[in-house]
């Protein structure tokens, strides 16, 4: 992002609430692809099954992915976000694609940028912002994955921070106005994150802005590793992001008192996107799948 455009985000901070875009996975659903779809012609004959993978639809399907990002932004986002949350090499391993993790994210951000420019085009006193959208990885560097062995990790802290700097290339070179690290269960992975944006920073000679954005995974008010609201902010807050908030898990009414919480410790604009809420266990639960998996249904980012 220029210095122009950041100036130009910080102006709208300051004077009114900014729009996030909403869930891709369920929006994704919707057109209820099939394992031929997410393949395409380039991976007919892949060796892993590619249904589920999301993200692999910005090579395969971009129509699709094009198409929901020019939803959102008819409906009002002022900022949207990459189709990119598990493009990553640790998440992609899972289907055999790492080796493609850079063209996955250059290639989600490029959708991203023509759709937010096609709607600058339309209406040049409003701006749009593309967030280059980070997950936690399907791994965790703070608790370990076998119960008998409690002090066994399943990567390194330096495997992820490489995985993420990969990333983050792709998505710098894609056009992203701002990185978005989201759905944060423990504060380790994010760490890696920031160390690895701050190192590309350094070795492209650029900067943009950094959000931050922690899963609360019940109303324990912790996040998977067990961290309060407050002890994350602090854990995170040397990284000086744009904005800390909070995503997923919970329903807007319960997720409220923790981004509270937030409001009164943080000295960065504060953002709240909470998702239809727990599933309620006395009820039919095979309609789970309806409610927002990945991100949320409503987004906002605003100074609290």
């Amino acid at each position: 992002m220029t210095t122009d455009r950041t100036a130009i985000l910080h102006d709208l901070l300051s004077r009114r609430i900014l729009v996030l875009d909403g869930a891709m996975g369920t929006m994704i659903q919707r057109h209820k692809l099939t394992e031929q779809d997410f393949r395409g012609e380039r991976f007919a004959a892949h060796g892993h099954d590619l249904k589920g993978d999301n993200d692999v639809l910005v090579l395969t399907r971009p129509d699709v992915i094009a198409g929901i990002h020019r939803e959102y932004l008819e409906a009002g986002s002022d900022i949207i976000e990459t189709n990119s949350f598990n493009s990553n090499a640790i998440a992609q391993a899972d289907y055999g694609l790492e080796g493609l993790v850079y063209e996955l994210n250059l290639n989600a951000a490029k959708l991203a940028r023509e759709a937010a420019d096609e709607y600058i085009a339309k209406t040049p006193d409003r701006p749009r912002f593309v967030a280059g959208s980070m997950g936690p990885t399907n791994r965790i560097l703070s608790i370990s994955p076998d119960v008998n062995n409690p002090a066994f990790r399943n990567m390194t802290f330096d495997q992820l921070r490489e995985a993420f700097k990969e990333q983050v290339r792709g998505l710098i070179d894609g056009g992203c106005d701002l990185l978005l690290f989201e759905t944060i269960v423990d504060t380790l992975n994010v760490k890696a994150g920031i160390v690895a944006v701050e190192e590309l920073f350094e070795e492209r000679g650029v900067r943009l802005p950094l959000m931050i954005s922690v899963t609360v995974t019940d109303r324990s008010g912790r996040t998977l590793s067990g961290q309060t609201i407050d002890a994350f902010w602090v854990s995170i807050k040397h990284a000086k992001p744009l904005s800390v908030g909070v995503n997923c898990a919970l329903g807007a009414r319960d997720m409220r008192p923790y981004v509270e919480d937030l409001a009164r410790n943080a000295d960065c604009y504060i953002s709240c996107y909470p998702n239809a809420g727990l599933p309620n266990a006395l009820v039919n639960t095979t309609n789970c799948r309806t409610t927002p998996p990945v991100r949320c249904a409503s987004s906002l980012t605003a100074h609290w």
